[in-house]
């Protein structure tokens, strides 16, 4: 399980070095692809290829599915960290995200979310109230 939330920044080249909590379990494989709000949802390869089966469970004939999984796999890459723990982030998806130098890169359960570190302190900002008045009929019988 990712967990937590980490600074690093992008290289000249786009390259992230992952955090170190984060390799070991990155380390067979990433797959980068958009995620919502605007951030890139970073997946380990066993966790794609889990979530991809789930996606071609959805009716091609519905036009909400069709969609989602075009937007989803059509900015999808591929790619093994090197030795030292970095990715390269793609030109478009680095532009998608609004990627900046200064990143948050955020443990969020099965996947990583890498954020422009501006945008998640905004978003941040947004959710606090939200997430302080959640009711028990979003997360039944969690508080």
């Amino acid at each position: 399980m990712f967990l937590g939330t980490h600074a690093p920044r992008l290289d000249e080249k786009g390259r992230l070095i992952l955090p170190a909590k984060f390799r070991e379990e990155l380390a067979g494989g990433i797959v980068l692809t958009r995620g919502q709000e605007h951030c890139l949802y970073a997946f380990t390869s066993a966790e794609f290829e889990r979530m991809y089966a789930q996606l071609r469970e959805a009716p091609l004939a519905q036009k909400q599915a069709r969609d989602y999984v075009r937007v989803m796999l059509s900015g999808a890459d591929s790619q093994i960290p090197d030795r030292q723990g970095r990715i390269t982030i793609p030109a478009p998806l680095r532009a998608y995200a609004g990627l900046g130098r200064d990143l948050a890169v955020i443990g969020a359960g099965a996947r990583v979310e890498i954020w422009d570190a501006a945008a998640w302190e905004a978003y941040l900002a947004d959710q606090e109230q939200v997430f302080a008045d959640q009711a028990e009929e979003i997360i039944p019988g969690f508080f």
